[in-house]
């Protein structure tokens, strides 16, 4: 039996938590989605989701959780404190069948389930500000590839993600996402539609896996550790990032330099400038050196 809980009464919310004796916990960087038109959108920025194995990052008490299982998806919800998860598993969704609650630090947890049952088809939430990005990559790094995936981050991680060469903006955040999704914007969420209401804005940003990722699988880790290199001081040239960093100790100054004229990089460029198609001829153009 789902909850039936008015989730979008901020005197609701307060009232549960005092009869639970709980707190909000800044640490954990909780503020509940109370737009029902802000649910919806995420919701239906997810597709077809009756039947699919979804996993919900930050549940809270529970508001996405309950509208996914009302369409027929199959949820593991990934919850951090203790006193929501005790809601989510006693009250929220006590016998719900296609609901499984993991409890503990998403970053710490998921691997475990990701290793026994494989990717989901799905992945979604409302992310915490302090470690929205940091959860975004450790699935990408990790290769935990859902087809679609769409999250609520506040707007500057959004702008990250969705930045092209050319923007300050631009980071092996935005590389390591667009190289196997393509990534738009669903829409931007004032605070007034949380409750407690954050200092910043926030976007719902969605992620659609590529048909063929833009980069080879065989030729990925040496792609990343090149990007990281470039990026390891923003002001430097790529030369000088390259050199300094694990790039240079691999292929020396004279491979380096090689590879940069054979992917037509002046060395004196900056990593923001580059495109990933320009990455790409760059990790290709230093494999025949390697030594």
């Amino acid at each position: 039996m789902i909850w039936n809980f008015p989730y979008n009464s901020p005197l609701a919310i307060i009232e549960l938590l005092k009869e639970e004796n709980l707190a909000m916990n800044k640490k954990f960087g909780q503020n509940f989605l109370i737009s029902p038109p802000a649910w919806e959108k995420i919701v239906e920025s997810l597709g077809e989701v009756e039947g699919q194995r979804v996993w919900e990052i930050g549940p809270g008490l529970g508001v996405l959780t309950h509208l996914l299982l009302k369409t027929g998806a199959l949820v593991t919800a990934f919850e951090i404190d203790h006193g929501f998860s005790r809601i989510l598993r006693e009250q929220a969704f006590a016998g719900e069948e296609n609901f499984t609650l993991v409890e503990g630090d998403f970053l710490k947890t998921w691997p475990k389930v990701f290793s026994q049952a494989g990717p989901p088809a799905i992945i979604c939430g409302n992310l915490p500000y302090n470690v929205g990005s940091i959860c975004i990559a450790s699935l990408l790094e990790e290769q935990c590839l859902p087809e679609r995936m769409s999250f609520t981050l506040q707007k500057e991680v959004g702008e990250r993600l969705l930045a092209q060469e050319g923007s300050k903006l631009w980071s092996p955040l935005s590389i390591l996402a667009q190289i196997d999704y393509a990534l738009d914007l669903v829409a931007t969420l004032n605070s007034g539609v949380f409750f407690p209401p954050p200092k910043v804005d926030s976007v719902v940003i969605r992620f659609s896996r590529r048909t063929t990722p833009l980069v080879k699988r065989e030729e990925r880790v040496e792609f990343l550790r090149v990007v990281n290199d470039l990026f390891t001081q923003r002001r430097k040239t790529v030369r000088n990032n390259l050199l300094n960093g694990k790039t240079g100790a691999i292929y020396g100054k004279e491979g380096v330099l090689e590879a940069l004229k054979v992917a037509g990089i002046a060395e004196s460029e900056r990593a923001e400038k580059l495109s990933i198609e320009n990455l790409i001829r760059l990790t290709e153009s230093l494999t025949p050196s390697k030594r």
